[in-house]
């Protein structure tokens, strides 16, 4: 057992140097992309097998069948009042389409439900609890994005009912109106002339399939860049969108074909093999958005790459030491007036992991050492007065920790010995600290960059 034990080892070792080589600077930039792939798939893979990702892929099924006519009878209202909402079965047939004919079943079934649901006539209460079960779904899903980002910080309620109902009321309508005008066009006669043309009927051709791919992709990187509540880039969004489109599409394929083989599932549920199939669709399409959700997050924070969520400790060395660089970060932009720090932007400049400055930021934030309205979308200031803010009051922050609420359960014994060592210990840092300020800090740091650059600072 051993010796299979070592081999196991020294295979994993070989794995790990060949996704991270040490002298990835020097690689060519093919081979830079080349190995950054395998690093983000191998990411990819280690969320997947942890469970976590198909543990919330299954809530979002359980919450989408609860919540799912209510969502299109509030979609449905607001396409009927522009006189679209004939488009809403086609849509749900080509959604479905991965089912065969239980999928044009299940989809007539839902439409038949949405419209008999009269939206005017269930009163205040009624209007009132279907904007709720709608919006307690986008939060379950948020929650789920939130989770793939590392974001433990949801929306606040307000900014959750004002953002989601604008998505549900206005998305609907840009979606059927890109779907309107480009089946306008492709039927245009402009364009059946042109595919009655030998090479350019095959370029049209093309273009007609690849067209749902496109609208696919561009919905999924919308999810990707609204739902979490964080601050997403186009590139990575789009990335984990286009690899999560293609999936889907592909994924549709597969299960249609396994259900066009699937007599002997109907033989056995009977009339429940309808809903069966559903479920496991839903619990597909669901997996592959949080996959190409972690595709996305891996593109943009490649920090995370090479640990598991939680797997990461600092030492109280490093904590004290990434509290300073946060606090200077943050002074610095402040005194310059330049644009306040986001955690997803801070992180990145740092270049440590999301949970780990969150976690640091945290315990500033709660010490009244900076100032945001909410933690993942809006920028960090200085709360006070960076001339009286001391170096000091920042190392105690990250220092003290919760210690007061832990003492309630646990309570020291109180060692003569050893309360004298730390209070000798906190007077020496006391006295390196000369009762330095954060503008101090900050202005230090300025006429470094300025001599090692060989410009003067105007503002010094």
């Amino acid at each position: 057992m051993d010796v299979i034990y070592d081999q196991l080892m020294k295979l994993k070792a070989a794995v790990m140097q060949m996704l991270w080589p040490e002298d990835i600077e020097s690689f060519p930039g093919w081979k830079v992309l080349l190995a950054r792939t395998l690093q983000v798939t191998f990411a990819v893979v280690r969320d997947f097998l942890d469970g976590q990702l198909t543990l919330r892929a299954m809530s979002l099924v359980y919450t989408t069948l609860l919540s799912l006519v209510p969502l299109l009878a509030l979609t449905f209202s607001v396409l009927k009042g522009f006189g679209v909402h004939n488009q809403l079965e086609p849509v749900l047939l080509n959604t479905m389409s991965a089912l065969g004919d239980k999928g044009i079943e299940i989809a007539r079934q839902i439409v038949s439900f949405v419209e008999n649901i009269k939206v005017g006539v269930l009163g205040s209460l009624g209007l009132g609890m279907l904007i709720f079960t709608v919006v307690s779904l986008l939060y379950k899903i948020e929650k789920s994005f939130n989770y793939t980002w590392h974001i433990t910080q949801p929306r606040p309620m307000g900014q959750r009912f004002s953002e989601y109902l604008s998505v549900v009321l206005v998305g609907p309508l840009l979606i059927f109106s890109a779907l309107g005008m480009t089946a306008s066009l492709m039927s245009s006669t402009i364009i059946q002339r042109l595919s009655e043309i030998p090479v350019l009927g095959w370029f049209v051709a093309t273009i007609g399939n690849l067209v749902p791919f496109v609208l696919v992709i561009i919905a999924f990187t919308f999810v990707y860049i609204f739902m979490p509540n964080t601050k997403v880039r186009v590139g990575p969004a789009l990335i984990g969108g286009a690899v999560a489109g293609i999936a889907w599409e592909a994924s549709g394929w597969v299960f249609g074909s396994f259900v066009v083989n699937s007599a002997n599932y109907t033989a056995v549920y009977s009339g429940f093999a309808i809903l069966i199939m559903f479920m496991i669709w839903l619990f597909v399409s669901w997996l592959v958005l949080l996959l190409g959700s972690s595709i996305a997050f891996y593109c943009q924070h490649p920090e995370h790459l090479g640990s598991r969520r939680g797997q990461l400790e600092l030492s109280a060395q490093v904590t004290e030491k990434l509290s300073l660089l946060v606090m200077f970060f943050i002074g610095r932009h402040y005194y310059r007036n330049e644009k306040g720090w986001h955690l997803d932007d801070l992180a990145r400049w740092l270049g440590v992991p999301l949970n780990v400055l969150e976690v640091v930021l945290s315990k500033l934030h709660d010490r009244q050492l900076i100032l945001s309205t909410s933690e993942a979308s809006a920028p960090y200031v200085p709360a006070h007065d960076m001339e009286t803010l001391q170096v000091k009051q920042i190392l105690d922050a990250v220092r003290a920790g919760n210690e007061v609420s832990d003492m309630i359960a646990w309570r020291l014994p109180l060692e003569p010995v050893v309360e004298g060592i730390v209070q000798g210990a906190d007077e020496a840092v006391d006295r390196a600290m000369h009762q330095q300020t954060l503008k101090q800090m900050v202005l230090a740091g300025i006429e470094g960059e300025a001599a090692e650059s060989g410009k003067v600072d105007p503002e010094l």
